[in-house]
């Protein structure tokens, strides 16, 4: 038993090194400029080659041949391949992920990993947004490399402007969250505050960029947020959304962070470590009332 933990552990930390202590900026930027390289063969060659170390399955995208990297980590799924939970309080998964950490944020701080919190100052920079989450929930929704990278609307919602923060791209898998403190805070990320058309609540997507994540894409904004970014920050921009539209999508796996105020709780079922859909709940609104039946017509009198 010993022996094996140890061999996890090398195991471990070989992992953080190779992805972690090398130009994670220059590596990102270069998998950026590869991925785009219009060629079927090559693509085909990187795709075989992707599928020997994930655990990538393309049996449920719109189409099976692709031109470029880019165009098989950006895949359409095919129509109705992610049911949506129609329900009006419930808040469903905006992307297909692993849960990680996830629950009551504890007044305004919540956690990377066992032993690791930080503040929600620390990734959101505005103290409006701060305390509006605090008392709230919270989930940690992890894309691996070979998920589906589009992510949609958890509720009806509009948005009228994204912030980009600068940062860098450290590596968000599980090994690396529990070895750098304040991990999200430091990497590239945007801050999507939504106005929530359905209830009373408000909810705020965190997206959170990675190595070897070259951009996020915005469908409301007119150009890709990625590395070269940097004097972007509050951007402005009018979208509507009904739950399960799609707002934009990664270039690789990498992170998203859901915040809700106080009115949402975790949906049934929803724990670390499960594997979770677009469109499969992911919170849900406690203060919810569902409309009163309309009053039954009084029976027409009778000659």
């Amino acid at each position: 038993m010993e022996t094996a933990l140890r061999h996890l552990s090398q195991q471990e930390q070989i992992n953080f090194l190779l992805t972690n202590r090398i130009p994670r900026r220059a590596l990102t930027q270069f998998i950026g400029w590869y991925s785009r390289i219009e060629s079927p063969w090559l693509a085909r060659l990187s795709i075989a080659a992707w599928k020997q170390f994930a655990d990538l399955d393309l049996s449920e995208a719109e189409q099976q041949e692709f031109s470029s990297v880019h165009a098989c980590f950006t895949r359409r799924l095919k129509p109705d391949a992610r049911p949506l939970d129609e329900r009006p309080e419930v808040m469903v998964s905006p992307c297909d992920a692993v849960v990680g950490e996830c629950g009551p944020i504890a007044g305004t701080t919540v956690f990377q990993a066992k032993g690791f919190p930080y503040e929600i100052g620390d990734l959101i920079p505005d103290p409006v947004l701060q305390e509006k989450y605090r008392d709230g929930c919270y989930a940690t929704l992890r894309l691996k490399s070979s998920m589906y990278h589009r992510f949609h609307a958890p509720v009806d919602c509009a948005v009228d402007e994204v912030r980009y923060i600068s940062g860098d791209t450290w590596n968000v898998n599980p090994i690396a969250l529990k070895r750098i403190e304040k991990l999200y805070c430091r990497n590239e990320r945007a801050v999507v505050p939504l106005n929530d058309t359905a209830t009373a609540g408000s909810i705020c997507l965190v997206p959170v960029a990675a190595i070897l994540v070259a951009s996020m894409k915005f469908h409301c904004l007119p150009d890709e947020l990625d590395l070269r970014s940097r004097d972007q920050n509050r951007i402005r921009c009018s979208a509507s959304y009904r739950k399960g539209d799609e707002m934009g999508y990664f270039q690789h796996g990498s992170t998203i962070i859901v915040f809700a105020t106080s009115n949402y709780a975790l949906s049934d079922g929803i724990s670390q470590g499960q594997t979770i859909r677009m469109g499969q709940p992911l919170m849900t609104d406690t203060s919810y009332a569902a409309p009163a039946p309309l009053p039954r017509e009084a029976a027409l009198p009778t000659t």
